[in-house]
């Protein structure tokens, strides 16, 4: 493969693009409450955007694939892809169906509760990936999340693998994923609970998580730990890498964050580990401030490393 067209991106997403509907409250309502919030906030996120939007605050070249509806949401959306440099040539307007839209809580504490309406998002299909083939094929990392339809992640996957480029998978929201999919991720990125989700139960410790979903067949896997890190893990071990500290104000979007610093760190030839340790400096940036893509920091706002 030509050096110089597998560069041409560092980081493509095919992923989802949302409004974030934002509300924050003093405490979550039981069934059949009501109880009053903040002014509501329209911000621009999804997932796949938000990696993106990292990426290229990060300073990468980055591409998107996705979909959004033909609404102000959608010009909202792209609006701030584009400011941020993401290559749009793969971000199709959607004739009949709304954008992508989450409703988000935050509570005092700036944990989060998201229900999202796909929209948009729920059309993006294979033949989508066919037409960015040239794109996903001239990317040095291809990442992907599960806000989209699972066949077009396959096909995504599938193109990526044989273009020689390396596939990144955050299992969010949970869902099965074929071992062909599986075998494919380097890494699989999930938290405890999608972690759980896909070994069928917890296991004692997050290096236990990480060794059995590499025996699952992934190649590698990070397992996030919100405030105290990460664990990472490949056939050679697991190890753990600590988090800078952080005053959390609000964690939305904080794993995207996370997520884009490893891809774009292991698309410029860092080590998992090290890629991972770069990575919990932008997730620890991220939830420092309100918002998804408004948290997300050059590289000067990233803080220090643990023990610097």
């Amino acid at each position: 493969m030509n050096e110089e067209r597998s560069r041409s991106w560092e980081v493509v997403v095919v992923g989802s693009v949302n409004a974030d509907l934002v509300v924050g409250v003093e405490r979550r309502p039981a069934p059949g409450e009501t109880v009053l919030g903040s002014d509501l906030a329209t911000l621009p996120g999804g997932k796949g955007a938000n990696q993106a939007v990292a990426a290229a605050r990060l300073g990468g070249r980055v591409g998107i694939v996705g979909r959004i509806g033909d609404d102000g949401h959608g010009e909202l959306l792209r609006g701030a892809l584009a400011a941020d440099g993401v290559d749009l040539a793969h971000l199709t307007v959607t004739e009949g169906a709304p954008s992508g839209v989450a409703l988000i809580t935050i509570g005092p504490d700036g944990d989060n509760s998201i229900i999202v309406s796909p929209g948009a998002n729920a059309r993006l299909a294979p033949e989508d990936i066919a037409a960015a083939a040239d794109m996903i094929g001239r990317a040095s990392v291809v990442s992907f999340q599960l806000e989209v339809p699972l066949p077009a992640v396959e096909a995504a996957a599938r193109a990526a693998a044989e273009a020689g480029a390396r596939v990144v998978l955050n299992l969010s929201p949970p869902a099965p994923v074929p071992d062909e999919l599986l075998g494919r991720c380097d890494p699989l990125v999930v938290n405890e609970h999608e972690a759980a989700y896909l070994l069928g139960g917890a296991r004692e410790s997050a290096a236990e998580t990480a060794a059995a979903l590499v025996r699952s067949g992934a190649r590698s896997v990070v397992v996030t730990l919100g405030a105290e890190g990460v664990v990472v893990a490949d056939g050679e071990g697991a190890s753990a890498v600590p988090s800078p500290k952080a005053e959390a104000v609000d964690t939305t979007g904080a794993g995207d964050a996370f997520t884009a610093a490893l891809c774009l760190r292991l698309a410029r030839g860092d080590s998992l580990r090290d890629a991972a340790r770069y990575a919990t400096r932008a997730g620890a940036a991220a939830v420092r401030k309100k918002g998804a893509q408004s948290s997300y920091p050059t590289p000067d706002e990233l803080p220090d490393p643990p023990g610097e």
